[in-house]
């Protein structure tokens, strides 16, 4: 059976739900609407980032040295966020061709940080925190450029009703 959207529950910190919740209403969007959005846009950032052998240690975020390389500082950035507590469940709906995207994105995070990631909730959480980690002015204007391209669910569609 096909569906169109999928529910997911992911665990991120008290203030990435704020802000969340704030970038949504600032736009007029719905969470999940924003959730995608963010997920489509850290995804070419997890891309460009330099990929470590796995490790078996325990995670150490050591402090960010002086003048890294661009992608050492994503993955510092990527490490930071992982490590911190995310006691807050928020449900989301994502468009399933993007929720199909999520073991390639949990691949990816792996790849990276050498931490397993596991499931497609955890992925989407993992990049969703990413995400958020950014500056909130920068991810604003992200969106408002977003939505001003005409993302497809903010055009309205008019449907006719047979009488």
């Amino acid at each position: 059976m096909d569906c169109e959207e999928v529910m997911l529950t992911v665990r991120i910190a008290a203030a990435e739900r704020t802000l969340l919740r704030e970038l949504a209403r600032g736009h007029g969007a719905d969470v999940s609407d924003v959730a995608v959005d963010g997920l489509i846009d850290v995804v070419p950032s997890l891309h460009v980032l330099p990929a470590f052998p796995v490790r078996s240690e325990a995670l150490e975020v050591p402090p960010l040295p002086a003048g890294p390389a661009p992608g050492d500082a994503g993955v510092l950035r990527l490490l930071r966020v992982l490590a911190r507590p995310a006691p807050c469940a928020v449900t989301l709906w994502l468009p399933a061709p993007v929720a199909d995207l999520l073991p390639l994105v949990g691949e990816r995070i792996t790849a990276v940080s050498g931490l397993r990631i596991g499931p497609a909730s955890a992925a989407l959480s993992a990049a969703l925190r990413f995400w958020l980690a950014g500056d909130p002015q920068r991810l604003a204007a992200g969106l408002a450029a977003l939505h001003r391209q005409g993302s497809p669910r903010l055009v309205t569609q008019r449907l006719d009703v047979a009488a």
